[in-house]
This record gives structure tokens, C-alpha cells and sequence, in this order.
């Protein structure tokens, strides 16, 4: 990166940059002060839950136990910056008892590894050096995470670009499983046939995440997609963790322990003792952790601890999507006429008789 590129990076992240002090990783989880605004006095702010052991735990329990993890998913909120300082914590926490994993990122696609290694090679302790790939792919702004980023780098960690390219993924959506890879193709093939009340789910997740604004066709490429995504993001963890382990930052959905990331390391790298973590935006009538459980399906919370943090304050996510699907709407039923006068394999409404 240029010193001018990244005069410009910089400037064009400050115009929007979160408001926190990255100091705040410093802090212990209970009784630390929040950036995030909403629910901050809610009673499950700053405990941490073990559904399996169906208790709260304290927060030197969760660090020893991703300490001693081989493989890691911390699952958040994207937008929710208390998220990312949480995460930097437990990052820091593990470089502590001696360990360097490889940092992989969500946010992060495959096919911009070179670019990644190209910056840390000029820069290798400077996060700020990333802003500009990091901005390339339109994720929340490169400050959220430049604390986890700059964890990792002080203690030395690789910085793996686990997800698949935009393109890729886009392909799988329009074309199916043709536009696999072998790799991805045969991973996948490992899981299949999900079992329907599975699949049900996965088609319901899809449907809420685009704020039921999508027609039914698509849920299921959406879906395949998805998996192609937690598959590649387990393929890269486990090559780039080998001989020294990995955490994995993502969206909580990817963190899952019975079907995201997690449970596909847990197969790929059998032995290995594998931890699906979330960060978990309170609720205000919402305040005992089992009235989070209908959010994630039957049974227990799918993950080996979770954080409950304060709600970051945001606009209604579907706002913007809805005005884009209505636009489209009303774009394709302003063309029908015109479609209804054209001759059949023409390119061009047919002229007027």
C-alpha cells in the first residue's frame, strides 16, 4: 500500500469511524463501561453462559477454556462494537499462555490472501496497514475491528482471509452446486442429505436475514451458499491453523456448534478440541438466557459459552432493502407492457403496427 493509498484509506475511515476507545480491551467483561447504548443496565449484561453446563461461569473460566482450544469461532454482531472489543480481549487472552494461532476473519475473502501478506510484509505490526483491503469489501468500518487486528499482530499471528470470494459466491447463488469447486463439492456432498428440520431452518434463517423480501426460489441457493461459506471458512482454519490452532471471527450464525464452522472443523480436524463462543445483544424482556433459545431452534443455546452485551443502537436493518425490492417491483411492472408488445425472440419492444 502507498502512503498516499493509505493517506486516503485513512481519511476516508476517520469520516466515519465508530466512536470507542480501543483501550476498552483492557477491561474485564463484568462491571466494564459499554459503547454500545441500549439495555446497558440489563440483568444479563456482562455474565457469561455455559448451556451445557446450564450455569453462568466467570470470565477466567471462558478465557482458560479458549486458551486451551485448538480451534476457535467468536460469533458476533457485526455492527456492535463492544462485539469486536471482546473478542480483541480473548484474543489477547490466548497470545497470554504462550499460544499463536492463526486470526482468521469472516470478513475476509480468499482471493485477497496475497494482498494481505503483500501489506503485513512492508508493515507486519501495523494494522492500519490492512484498512484499505479491509474497506475493499464493504464490511462495518475497518475501526470495529482494528483492535481484534491489532491483538493479533502485536503477538505476531498470521492473518487469514478465511471466506470465499464475492464472485464465487455469487455464482453458487445463480448457478448451484455446478459452480462448486471439487473441494467445496465434496465437503458439502459429506454433510448431505440434511435432514429436513434442518434444511426448514437453514431456508427460515435465509428469509429473516433478507427481512422476508425474498422469493421462495431463492432460499435454497441462499442456503447452499451459506454452507459453501462455513465449508471454506473450516477448510481455512484447519490448513492455516496446522501445528499452532486458529480463531475464526465471524457472525454468530457461522459460530454455531452444532452446524456452522465449528461442527465442520470438529470433522475436519478430528481430536481437536473445537469452541463455538457468541456475543449475545440483550433483549429488555428477555432475561433469562433459556428465552434465548427459540432464536436458534430447539433445545439449548448451540454454542459453548455465551456473552450477553448492551444492544448496539441501529436503524431498522430492513429499511433499506425493502425500498431497493420495491423499486425493483415497480421497475418490472413498469416494463410489462413493453414485454407484452414484443415479438417473440425480439431483442426490442416491437414497433407500434
Amino acid at each position: 500500500m502507498s502512503p498516499r493509498a493509505l493517506a486516503v484509506s485513512a481519511l476516508l475511515v476517520a469520516a466515519c469511524a465508530p466512536r470507542f476507545d480501543p483501550r476498552l480491551v483492557e477491561a474485564p467483561i463484568a462491571g466494564r463501561s459499554w459503547v454500545s447504548t441500549e439495555q446497558r443496565s440489563h440483568p444479563l449484561v456482562g455474565r457469561i453462559w455455559d448451556p451445557r453446563a446450564a450455569r453462568f461461569v466467570d470470565e477466567a473460566t471462558l478465557a482458560a477454556a479458549v486458551a486451551s482450544a485448538d480451534f476457535v469461532a467468536l460469533g458476533e454482531v457485526h455492527d456492535n462494537p463492544d462485539h469486536h472489543l471482546l473478542q480483541a480481549r480473548l484474543v489477547r487472552a490466548v497470545t497470554a499462555a504462550g499460544h499463536r494461532p492463526a486470526l482468521a476473519f469472516e470478513m475476509l475473502t480468499a482471493d485477497q490472501q496475497a494482498a494481505i501478506d503483500t501489506a503485513l510484509a512492508r508493515a507486519p505490526k501495523d494494522p492500519d496497514a490492512l484498512a484499505e483491503v479491509w474497506q475493499a469489501n464493504r464490511w462495518p468500518d475497518f475501526l470495529y475491528y482494528r483492535p481484534i487486528l491489532a491483538a493479533g499482530l502485536e503477538a505476531g499471528l498470521p492473518i487469514v482471509a478465511a471466506n470465499l470470494p464475492r464472485a464465487q459466491a455469487r455464482e453458487i447463488v445463480a448457478k448451484g452446486k455446478d459452480a462448486l469447486d471439487e473441494g467445496l463439492g465434496l465437503r458439502l456432498a459429506r454433510e448431505e442429505p440434511i435432514p429436513d428440520a434442518v434444511a426448514a431452518q437453514l431456508r427460515d434463517e435465509m428469509k429473516e436475514s433478507h427481512c422476508g423480501e425474498l422469493p421462495e426460489a431463492m432460499l435454497d441457493p441462499l442456503v447452499l451458499a451459506q454452507r459453501a461459506r462455513d465449508a471454506r471458512m473450516s477448510e481455512r482454519m484447519v490448513t492455516a491453523g496446522a501445528g499452532r490452532g486458529a480463531i475464526l471471527i465471524t457472525g454468530k450464525g457461522h459460530a454455531r456448534g452444532d452446524r456452522g464452522v465449528p461442527a465442520l472443523v470438529a470433522k475436519d480436524a478430528p481430536g481437536k478440541k473445537v469452541l463455538g463462543i457468541a456475543f449475545e445483544e440483550v433483549r429488555a424482556n428477555a432475561t433469562q438466557p433459556a428465552a434465548y433459545e427459540e432464536d436458534w431452534g430447539k433445545g439449548p443455546l448451540p454454542f459453548d459459552f455465551v456473552v450477553f452485551t448492551p444492544r448496539t443502537k441501529r436503524e431498522d436493518p430492513c429499511a433499506e432493502l425493502r425500498k431497493r425490492m420495491e423499486k425493483e417491483r415497480a421497475a418490472k411492472k413498469d416494463a410489462a407492457p413493453e414485454a407484452a408488445g414484443a415479438a417473440p425472440g425480439a431483442t426490442k419492444p416491437a414497433a407500434p403496427p
